[in-house]
């Protein structure tokens, strides 16, 4: 019960600081998933900025497969409410987009894969491994 409190309280201010954002001031929707994932970014690069000793961050990039279940309009949609105050309010965002490759596990022909349940274009088998495409990383901080 308390959980729920808390957590209600929490969406409650992190709502609240959306709406007081002047880029986010007609919000209709907010994408939970992305909105968590741009607040852990930011909590890595404050990480990394106390180890480095450094002062704040000029450029972040981003490595993103296409398969990681990331919605990139949504990413960007958020993106200023999450590093609003945070070392990197003022840094450029690079994202990579990573394509996703598979391997067919019955004619080991590697492809690309658009979709989780694509088959293979040779056999139109559905058995396949996952070679790329599932990152979601942090690739490079470039801090003064």
């Amino acid at each position: 019960m308390i959980f729920i409190m808390f957590y209600n309280v929490y969406l409650y201010y992190l709502i609240r600081l959306l709406l007081q954002t002047d880029s986010l001031s007609k919000i209709t929707f907010i994408n939970m998933h992305e909105l968590s994932i741009a607040l852990g970014i930011v909590k890595i690069a404050e990480n990394e900025i106390a180890n480095a000793k450094a002062k704040k961050v000029v450029l972040i990039e981003l490595e993103i497969g296409t398969l990681a279940g990331i919605e990139f309009d949504s990413l960007d949609f958020v993106w200023p409410a999450a590093v609003k105050h945070t070392v990197l309010e003022n840094a450029e965002k690079k994202i990579n987009i990573i394509k996703a490759k598979g391997k067919c596990l019955d004619c080991e022909i590697v492809f690309e894969i658009k979709n989780i349940y694509d088959s293979c274009p040779n056999c139109n088998s559905f058995l396949k491994g996952i070679i790329q495409g599932k990152e979601l990383r942090v690739k490079a901080l470039e801090v003064l």
